[in-house]
């Protein structure tokens, strides 16, 4: 029997990671949380692990390690490092780890904790599985309400296309690597089956919505800006801008239909990640 555990187990992804692992029949599935007492309805085994604080001891007798990504952009690759150290400590036998679409070839600010982090599951010995994620739908849902309300959803994307998919995708192709020792060893670049403009997602939005909304590209300085506006901490609204800069010259536009062919179906609709997120 495989033990997989899974490191933010409590995060939208992780959740979606352990319920996917559980859909295939995973049956020794646990969850590292910096509190346990969080994981309780995931119906798993949890253990405290906190990014910042390791305990080799928490991944004691796992065989492998889903790293999902630490979403603190202060010392990301540090707490990473620390992370794969234990790993190692503990016997770790593979480590899953949720990179970032093109990986050193991205130009994105966004891919510098990813690439150092791969270089050092690459020094680290350790059997590796990347997996490297392109953008999630539901990085463009979840301020939809605003942006219908408005009739505009705002970026820097320009004509850009991007290659989303759904979160639940990414935490299907979790499951199907960490469940399989065959992907030992590979990386993977991983987006959404079918790419989308900023103007194709305002039409899709705009049919759900049953309102016009558009898509207006602004200057990359003045989305940062705009996005301080919303409350955004300047270096993290600088980071997204970026991100949309990046995106207008194919960063995230990826048409190898890679995570489709692993989890076996077409990766989810964007209409209906935004449908669901127009409730």
């Amino acid at each position: 029997m495989t033990t997989i555990a899974v490191t933010g187990a409590t995060g939208q992804l992780g959740r979606l990671a352990i319920a996917a692992l559980k859909a295939r029949g995973a049956t020794d599935v646990i969850a590292l949380a910096r509190d346990p007492k969080k994981a309780a309805d995931l119906g798993v085994p949890a253990r405290a692990f906190d990014y910042t604080r390791v305990n080799p001891l928490a991944l004691q007798g796992v065989d492998v390690l889903v790293l999902i990504s630490s979403n603190d952009f202060d010392d990301r690759t540090g707490q990473h490092k620390a992370v794969i150290a234990a790993a190692r400590a503990a016997g770790v036998g593979r480590i899953v780890y949720t990179s970032l679409l093109k990986g050193a070839q991205s130009p994105m600010i966004l891919a510098q904790d990813h690439i150092a982090t791969e270089i050092e599951l690459r020094a680290s010995g350790v059997p590796a599985t990347i997996l490297r994620n392109g953008w999630y739908t539901e990085n463009f849902t979840g301020a939809l309400g605003a942006a219908v309300a408005h009739g505009a959803i705002i970026g820097a994307a320009g004509e850009g296309k991007v290659s989303s998919a759904a979160r639940k995708d990414y935490a299907e192709a979790i499951a199907v690597v960490a469940m399989d020792a065959s992907h030992a060893g590979k990386t993977y670049e991983l987006a959404g089956d079918t790419a989308h403009s900023g103007a194709d997602l305002a039409a899709v939005v705009s049919a759900a919505a049953g309102k016009p909304v558009a898509y207006v590209s602004m200057p990359q300085a003045d989305y940062a800006k705009a996005l301080e506006g919303f409350g955004l901490p300047a270096g993290f609204a600088a980071v997204l801008a970026d991100s949309d800069a990046q995106a207008a010259k194919g960063a995230l536009h990826d048409d190898s239909r890679t995570l489709s062919r692993l989890i076996g179906r077409p990766t989810t609709p964007v209409a209906e990640t935004v449908k669901a997120a127009l409730g």
